[in-house]
């Protein structure tokens, strides 16, 4: 059986040109050569430009990404607002100026001049992902438990200032991809979820759908089957079904659904460090899932930095 193959690239990508993900992540000719050296080896669609996707708005905002050892993937621990009540004062940032967001949007045009006919998407980060890097997870958390009301607001707030960055990308001629698996349960139950978080995603998701003229997609890991319906709900235009929730229940409670693209993961921790039968096997499993159906796609989390390209290309071979 056919299928798209679509493997999540990012710090991935540094190590196929044998650099650190920080280097890669800070310098553009390296993003732009280790996605480049990707997409000539796999042809996955989309390109996602970035290395640590998660860090670039708070980053933006003033926060500091960590210089990991060896080749760690870039985090930022320390969050800059010290109080919920703080994030009235935070001012927006400037996509054109600010952080490392004008250096990517740059890596994702000279891939457009490369490769013109492939997808090519800039990460933007839904507003519990990007608040978890302000605030810090654990303050965020009491703040959810404690003050409800302030978090709706502050994730109102960062889902608003989202819109100007993805209108930066459309001026560069780019297309954009919402990620936000922060918010995900457990770290947020289905009622925080659809409570919180949602007025935010959803509001942002219409904003940005149109500016760019067409659904986006919303990629939410972790246990994503008892959100799916408030996911659905963002009028999104691609799904994950990830490899952390109950695959079987979520695939049957879109049995009647083909509008929308539902990307099936496999355990990346399989692609990175499976044997060959480990591996078809799980593809085969997932084959057996999408069961023929239309705008189904087989797909990874994260690929992990050290994963063997020769597992990656047999899983492509073995789809197409």
């Amino acid at each position: 059986m056919k299928i798209q193959f679509s493997p999540s690239v990012y710090e991935h990508a540094a190590f196929l040109i044998e650099r650190s993900p920080w280097n890669v992540s800070h310098d553009l000719e390296l993003l732009w050569k280790s996605h480049s050296k990707a997409y000539r080896m796999y042809e996955h669609t989309p390109i996602v430009v970035g290395i640590d996707i998660y860090n670039i708005e708070a980053e933006a905002y003033g926060c500091v990404v960590d210089h990991p050892s060896g080749n760690g993937i870039p985090a930022i621990t320390r969050g800059i607002i010290s109080s919920i009540e703080d994030f009235k004062k935070l001012r927006a940032f400037d996509p054109e100026n600010d952080g490392r967001i004008p250096m990517i949007i740059e890596a994702g045009k000279k891939l457009s001049g490369e490769f013109p006919d492939a997808d090519i998407r800039i990460p933007v980060s839904g507003p519990f992902s990007i608040a978890v890097s302000l605030r810090s997870l654990s303050g965020l958390l009491e703040d959810v438990a404690y003050r409800p009301e302030l978090v709706r607001k502050f994730l109102i707030q960062l889902a608003d200032n989202q819109v100007n960055l993805c209108k930066a990308v459309m001026e560069a001629g780019l297309d954009v991809a919402f990620f936000e698996s922060a918010a995900a349960p457990p770290l947020l139950s289905p009622k925080q979820f659809h409570d919180l978080e949602l007025p935010a995603l959803k509001n942002a998701m219409e904003k940005v759908s149109k500016v760019v003229g067409h659904p986006v997609p919303c990629i939410i890991g972790g246990d994503t089957e008892p959100i799916l319906e408030d996911i659905l709900s963002t009028g999104t235009s691609y799904i994950i079904c990830p490899a952390e929730t109950n695959q079987k229940t979520f695939m049957e409670k879109l049995k009647n659904q083909n509008k929308v693209k539902i990307r099936i993961n496999i355990d990346p921790l399989t692609v990175a460090h499976g044997s060959k039968s480990q591996i078809l096997k799980d593809v085969d499993r997932i084959l057996k899932m999408a069961d023929g159906r239309e705008n189904i796609l087989l797909g990874t989390g994260a690929v992990p930095y050290e994963t063997p390209p020769e597992n990656i290309i047999l899983i492509k071979e073995y789809v197409s």
